[in-house]
């Protein structure tokens, strides 16, 4: 099996992206996630760009990788300065770091506009900076910045650039398709060109802005590439970089290559970094979203319970992921009983064609159990008669008041049964679910102590026929979770409020499952 070393630019690349922030001590958690991947490169970024690329340095220094080896970023030598004079390449040198990573120019639109230098003094530049920094024991990337756009202007001089490179000690001559303009059968022909050209070893570095940064990350490496660089979830400036995930997965669950000792964890880590940023997870994402093995049409449910192989490109654990089975008026007795299995329900087919059946009813009135699997699980429980309420209801009451001082007060009451003994609580949120959630919560923790680690994480209202105005139905989708699982619950209603306490409701209720109840919030945590 031939393999393919794995360069992430996470750290540095995909920091440029909009919304991308992290500590520097975010960044030593990411990189030892990256570590337990068994990344062989890490890409940290420019020692000294700013005071917390210095911090990250001096973290990393003092880290220890069981695997990965920190790369340092830098550029060719300034024009008309010697690089063992050039003072960002001075950094490198003192750098812990063994690798460091060299850009430069290959595109002659880039010399004449950019760096205003002529042809052989960027030459100089490339062969130079290398050279410098080989002898002081480092070994170099050299990424070719817009290698793509040069090689299809002049591809003598953008060979040129990379053998001046290669010959220069560079341990990957990388070709970057800098602005992410190529397609597959450009980068192929070119990386294939370069390869034949060098003899020694290529990488490739893709954006995504004509979204093939995958597929000419792939095509690079079928033509002889043996380093790829991406970033984890293809983040990035524009539209991004190749994403690393599912190049990874491609390459060794596909093609034959060796990336990483395993990849079960991309799942899992696609995750964390999304949230560690602050992002909602992309469902859609290949291999790794929650939709990448879902199926919602009754006859794919059907074929994937015959052959998972009819209707699944890939055994979705392969990955770290799970197939999901979503529940919509599509669905039919097979979907239900999937998941009443999943779940832990006693289900049988009578009760499965009931449950059906309501579903459709239910659609038709407005809900939308696909995205809310925990209410569906309540009601399975409700046909099969296994549903226990954690409260009977005896009223609630939310109260909202503007004063005159601008402040708005909201103050919730419920009234409630548990095991015999009637609660009464109020409590102020700021707003009417927030109030009665705590007023809910402060009724009933005692009976469930679980419900302390189950946390509201988003909540969503729909409009479902506007002509109505502010008497029209909504819906709203609310989730939840216990740090391992997260669920959706719904609740629709022509009163905003009561379709939030339905959703609410049920969000308790469905984390209070068997499935769910033993979870921990603080076991899932992942430590630092």
């Amino acid at each position: 099996m031939s393999r393919v070393t794995v360069y992430d630019c996470t750290l540095r690349d995909g920091m440029q992206g909009e919304g991308m922030s992290l500590s520097a001590r975010e960044k030593v958690r990411v990189a030892h996630l990256l570590d337990e991947l068994g990344v062989p490169l890490i890409e940290a970024g420019f020692p000294a760009s700013n005071p917390k690329e210095a911090e990250l340095f001096e973290l990393l220094a003092r880290e220890t990788f069981a695997t990965a080896e920190i790369a340092a970023f830098g550029m060719t030598r300034r024009r008309g300065v010697r690089a063992d004079q050039d003072e960002s390449l001075q950094l490198l040198a003192g750098s812990f770091a063994p690798v460091c990573t060299l850009v430069g120019k290959t595109w002659g639109l880039h010399l004449e506009k950019v760096v205003r230098v002529d042809r052989d003094e960027n030459l100089r530049m490339i062969e130079e900076s290398i050279a410098f920094l080989v002898g002081e024991g480092k070994r170099v990337v050299y990424d070719a910045e817009h290698f793509f756009d040069g090689y299809r202007d002049d591809p003598d001089y953008a060979l040129r650039c990379a053998r001046v490179a290669a010959d220069a000690g560079a341990a990957w001559v990388t070709l970057c398709d800098t602005n992410g303009a190529s397609l597959p059968h450009q980068v192929g022909e070119a990386a294939a060109a370069v390869v034949a050209a060098l003899g020694s070893p290529v990488g490739i570095h893709c954006h995504n802005d004509a979204e093939c940064g995958v597929a000419n990350s792939l095509a690079a490496v079928q033509a002889g590439a043996d380093l790829v660089q991406g970033t984890m979830n293809g983040y990035g400036e524009r539209c991004g970089n190749a994403n690393l995930v599912s190049i990874i997965a491609n390459l060794q669950l596909k093609m034959g290559f060796e990336c990483l000792p395993e990849v079960t964890g991309l799942t899992e880590a696609s995750h964390f970094l999304d949230e560690l940023l602050n992002f909602v997870p992309d469902p859609n994402r290949p291999y790794v979203g929650v939709n990448a093995f879902a199926h919602k049409g009754g006859m794919h449910v059907a074929g994937v319970n015959a052959d998972p192989a009819t209707f699944e490109h890939i055994d979705p654990t392969a990955v770290g992921n799970a197939r999901e089975v979503l529940i919509s008026e599509l669905s039919g007795k097979g979907t239900v009983l999937q998941r009443a299995e999943a779940t832990g329900a006693d289900l049988d087919e009578a009760a499965a064609s009931r449950v059906v059946e309501r579903v459709k009813q239910l659609e038709h009135d407005g809900y939308h159990f696909e995205a809310a699997d925990g209410s569906f699980d309540l009601l399975i429980r409700r046909e099969t008669g296994e549903y226990q309420p954690l409260f009977r209801l005896e009223s609630w009451r939310v109260i909202a008041e503007k004063r005159e001082d601008g402040r708005v007060q909201t103050e919730a009451t419920i009234k409630i049964w548990v095991d015999g003994e009637r609660y009464v609580r109020t409590a102020e949120g700021n707003g009417p679910v927030h109030a009665l959630d705590a007023a809910l919560r402060a009724a009933i923790h005692e009976n469930y102590p679980h419900l302390a680690e189950i946390r509201l994480v988003n909540y969503k209202v729909r409009i479902l026929d506007e002509q109505r105005a502010t008497g029209a139905v909504t819906r709203v989708l609310l989730d939840a979770s216990d740090g391992t699982d997260t669920w959706g619950a719904i609740g629709v209603s022509e009163n905003v409020i009561e379709a939030s306490w339905d959703a609410l409701v049920d969000s308790l209720e469905a984390g209070m499952l068997p499935g769910r109840v033993h979870h921990s919030r603080a076991a899932a945590a992942r430590t630092p």
